[in-house]
């Protein structure tokens, strides 16, 4: 530890150890023998020594304050507490056991019992070393005093301005008060002082993250990490720079590194769980959130998360339990009664849905997103009426939104508004040119209004870009033969019935997939085998239920057989995808 302390320790008197009764001579000694030690920096010797005082003099406060005095500067703050608190009892006065019990609480991260000895020091007008006042400022810090921490490590500074590790908390405490133009300048001097200060670099990192200056925030991090390769915290900054500049797999693969240097830290699994969530790896975050949640039940943000996480795996019922948990925590988010309401929607329950989204309008009735949701379920309960004008708020509050016209167009068609619903149609697509759905709603909507010319091109593109789907090949059809092209108009029909008959099948084969997908969750593998070789019957394109199969025959210990299906599953998922399904087999 620093220096200062022994040399503090060495002006005790060892006149106060005569004061003893008994073993007068051998305490005497002992501590001088301590103190010998100390100015040869044998901090092994005084232990012994000052361990000895203790045992001999155990009502002398100096003895005490000594021996915490070596436990500390040996890097036992645990160990030095008891002798200071003991030596603090003995003699309330001896400001240097205050001070190196303050140091010691600082040290340990008590920094709410630091404080008030450092305050009752400070009142006394002690002078501190510039090390002093970075623990004083710490303390005061983690009490929600910047302002006065800024002015301590100031004086700090100023006292050692070649002091490193006191211009990096220099600027960290500015950069926590958004003084970023300040705190650089700090970080800059620190490496400047010491290019190996991993904290620093860490720190101007985290800087340079809040500024969006991603490649540089990334190289002062990956700087850190080189310095101190174990530091959890600098692999968590990392991950967040690397995420914000768009690199996904770079950020997860750093936030794994995380789990592994401490798996016990809650806010790395939280972090991977995030990452995962946000690059669509929603079921392998999920039992991280759910170790979160068990190690922070009221974390209102990390309920959410898992309760989204659920319902995006087609959980939603388990996800409104966390939805729920979370809104009796924060009632008032307007967010979360989105969120609860979008769960609602996935399980239909429509009534349920509508009261959250209008009780998330009533906290932010502006909110272009939930404008739309509840529009949205007004739609699907069949009440248009009172859908529109909400679908109309959300397209007014956010123009860049396509959904609202998307929906608008479907309920305009519904009710024969066709000139409106091609209207919003056509916002739609300019914003998702590669909307099939859109395009064929509006090839169908301009032959409702009577324009085959804009009619014949919108259903082609549909075609294009949803090459299985039957109906814009039904209104194709229908408009060849009105005008004339019998030929056309019948190839059109037969490509309709064709796929009609492979959507028939699909379903069908769905079905059987889903009830022995069940089955074999169940460890019923002889039933589930029946299902899913219906599924595969029924439309022996369907990649999945030869994936399902084959779980199946491996369970029943059939390898030969799991590996033909999964052979055959790979190879449906490699054809392009217009050709996935194929014509069915009359």
């Amino acid at each position: 530890m620093k220096p200062v302390l022994w040399i503090a320790l060495l002006s005790l008197p060892a006149a106060a150890i005569s004061q003893t009764q008994s073993n007068q001579a051998a305490a005497t000694e002992a501590f001088r023998a301590g103190r010998a030690a100390m100015e040869r920096n044998d901090l092994a010797r005084a232990h012994t020594e000052f361990a000895r005082v203790v045992k001999l003099a155990p009502n002398v406060a100096a003895g005490h304050s000594a021996f915490g005095a070596v436990l500390y500067a040996e890097g036992n703050p645990a160990g030095a507490v008891p002798e200071l608190q003991k030596a603090r009892e003995l003699d309330p006065k001896d400001s240097t056991a205050i001070l190196n019990l303050a140091l010691s609480y600082s040290a340990l991260g008590a920094h709410h019992k630091a404080l008030p000895l450092f305050r009752e020091l400070d009142s006394a007008t002690t002078a501190f070393a510039s090390g002093e006042l970075a623990a004083y400022a710490r303390a005061l810090d983690a009490a929600g005093d910047p302002d006065s921490a800024r002015v301590k490590l100031a004086a700090a500074v100023a006292q050692d301005p070649n002091n490193a590790p006191l211009h990096d908390s220099l600027g960290t405490v500015l950069a926590e008060q958004n003084k970023l133009t300040d705190a650089r300048p700090e970080f800059d001097r620190a490496l400047q002082l010491d290019p190996n200060l991993a904290s620093a670099h860490l720190h101007l990192g985290s800087l340079l993250l809040v500024q969006q200056s991603y490649p540089d925030a990334i190289a002062e991090l990956q700087k850190a990490i080189a310095l101190a390769p174990n530091d959890v915290e600098s692999n968590l900054q990392l991950s967040r720079a690397l995420a914000a500049a768009g690199q996904d797999d770079a950020a997860i693969t750093t936030l794994r590194h995380a789990t592994e240097l401490d798996p016990k830290s809650v806010e790395a699994a939280y972090a991977l769980a995030l990452a995962l969530q946000s690059a669509g790896h929603t079921k392998e975050a999920l039992p991280l959130f759910q170790d979160v949640i068990a190690a922070r039940p009221t974390d209102s943000a990390a309920l959410t998360n898992l309760g989204l996480a659920l319902v995006q795996t087609g959980d939603a019922k388990a996800g409104l339990t966390y939805y729920q948990r979370a809104l009796a925590l924060d009632p008032k988010s307007p967010v979360l009664h989105e969120d609860t309401g979008v769960a609602y929607l996935q399980q239909a329950d429509l009534n349920h849905a509508i009261a959250e989204f209008r009780a998330g309008l009533a906290l932010d009735p502006n909110n272009p997103q939930l404008n739309y949701d509840l529009g949205l379920a007004l739609k699907l309960q069949d009440k248009a009426a009172e859908a529109i004008p909400a679908l109309e708020k959300a397209a007014q509050l956010d123009p860049n939104l396509a959904d609202p016209p998307f929906t608008l167009g479907i309920i305009y068609m519904q009710m024969g508004r066709f000139a409106d619903a091609a209207r919003e149609l056509e916002k739609n697509l300019a914003m998702r040119p590669e909307n099939g759905d859109a395009w064929a709603i509006l090839g169908s909507v301009y032959k409702q209004m009577d324009q085959p010319d804009k009619a014949v091109p919108a259903l082609r593109r549909a075609i294009e870009l949803q090459p299985e789907q039957p109906s814009p090949h039904i209104n194709l059809g229908a408009i060849l033969a009105a005008q004339g092209d019998t030929a056309g108009a019948a190839a059109e029909r037969k490509k309709a019935a064709d796929l009609s008959r492979v959507a028939v099948s699909r379903q069908r084969a769905k079905f059987n997939l889903d009830s022995g997908t069940q089955l074999l969750k169940q460890g019923k593998v002889a039933e589930a085998l029946v299902q899913l070789k219906q599924a595969v019957a029924a439309d022996p394109n369907y990649a999945d239920a030869h994936r399902a199969l084959a779980d199946a025959l491996a369970q029943q210990g059939d390898a030969a057989g799991a590996a033909l299906e999964r052979q055959k599953a790979a190879a449906l998922e490699s054809q392009p995808r217009a050709s996935a399904a194929g014509p069915s087999q009359p």
